[in-house]
């Protein structure tokens, strides 16, 4: 039986993947209602909800997960059937320096939204196993990084492999899994969990590698490459993985992990010169030199994971999704979406950016 949000609660809604998932849902399904909240941390951003499709079915909150008062408003005033959990700290460098936020963040917070829902749906509602594995959804999106690191010859990552976290980041987002998974199996909680690679595309905030190097290029900044430049990443374009989850809301099973990937296991170094040598053809250097010359290496940061890469079999077998994009076709896209928008560039950045750049490269 396929599954229809009506009202959804999305979380971090105005983050990378986050407003990419509204403008993408917004766009395919004309009945579902939005409810976006989002604490606008440096990531977050109402510039990314600018011109929105259906403006009218989006209504954006500021507000924090944690804060349990607020979620419990929220669920009973737009009689939310369907919660969908984005807002997470998510930068492995930033975790490095500060972890307790991403423990508030990632752990507490889910725990927040659960046991709210679980209230909501469960004690208010009355609603048995049954109705609500029909009626009610609550969807937490991960990462591949729960997983840990792999070896160059070792299969890509499936959703039986055991969890080894290697940074702050990813432990916690581990244990924010862990919570989603028990309140399937203790209370008969109707979850479904996708744990992604690594997403690109527009929206994206740019201390990320792949908007980092496209903007630092085209201002004349050194284009920072950590260690060897030999990590291997698994690239996801995010419309794809939009489209994944709205097929695993409409047709997942309740209690089952889908792994979302794009088939695009990329060193880290060849995405760089990829995007140097895109930016040569379409917005070339003024004093005829290649992007490439900007490449510094950089001291590798602690617990770098060698390798990720994602196995989406199982999502393809059992609900039929595929990436629409290659990795070819998806980075010329992003390119070009940061060379026709670096307005929102400024907006987002601003001094934060240059500030950011310094700090970590020393540029």
């Amino acid at each position: 039986m396929s599954y229809q949000a009506q009202n959804m609660l999305v979380t971090g809604g105005a983050g990378f993947i986050g407003s990419n998932f509204v403008r993408y849902l917004l766009g395919a399904d004309a009945s579902v209602r939005i409810v976006n909240l989002d604490l606008l941390t440096y990531a977050g951003k109402l510039e990314n909800l600018e011109d929105l499709p259906g403006a009218d079915r989006h209504h954006f909150v500021k507000g924090d997960i944690c804060d349990r008062e607020l979620i419990d408003k929220l669920l009973r005033e737009h009689r939310i059937d369907t919660v969908v959990h984005f807002a997470a700290e998510s930068h492995v460098d930033r975790s490095i320096h500060g972890p307790g936020e991403f423990v508030r963040t990632n752990v507490v917070g889910t725990f927040t939204l659960l046991e709210s829902a679980r209230q909501y749906w469960m004690a208010e509602q009355k609603l048995d196993k049954a109705a609500l594995a029909a009626q009610r959804r609550f969807h937490h999106i991960s990462t591949d990084e729960v997983y840990g690191s792999l070896g160059p010859q070792d299969p890509p990552f499936r959703e039986t492999n055991p969890y080894e976290p290697n940074s702050p980041y990813s432990a916690s987002k581990a244990g924010s899994d862990h919570l989603v998974r028990a309140y399937f199996h203790t209370y008969g909680f109707p979850v479904t969990t996708t744990n992604c690679s690594n997403n690109y595309g527009p929206y994206h905030f740019p201390e990320k590698l792949i908007p980092l190097i496209i903007l630092n290029a085209l201002q004349g900044k050194p284009l920072p490459v950590y260690g060897d430049g030999q990590n291997v990443r698994d690239w996801l374009f995010v419309t794809d993985h939009a489209s994944a989850i709205a097929r695993v809301l409409q047709a997942g099973k309740t209690g089952e992990t889908y792994n979302v990937g794009g088939w695009n296991e990329k060193k880290n170094l060849d995405v760089v010169e990829q995007i140097c040598a895109i930016l040569d053809e379409l917005s070339p250097r003024k004093d005829g030199k290649r992007y490439g010359e900007q490449i510094r290496f950089v001291t590798d940061r602690p617990g770098h994971d060698r390798r990720y890469a994602i196995d989406a079999g199982k999502l393809e077998r059992e609900l039929g999704w595929k990436p629409a994009e290659t990795f070819e076709t998806g980075i010329r896209k992003t390119v070009r979406w940061y060379l026709d928008n670096l307005i929102w560039a400024e907006k987002v950045t601003g001094s934060a950016y240059g500030d950011w750049i310094a700090k970590q490269y020393g540029a």
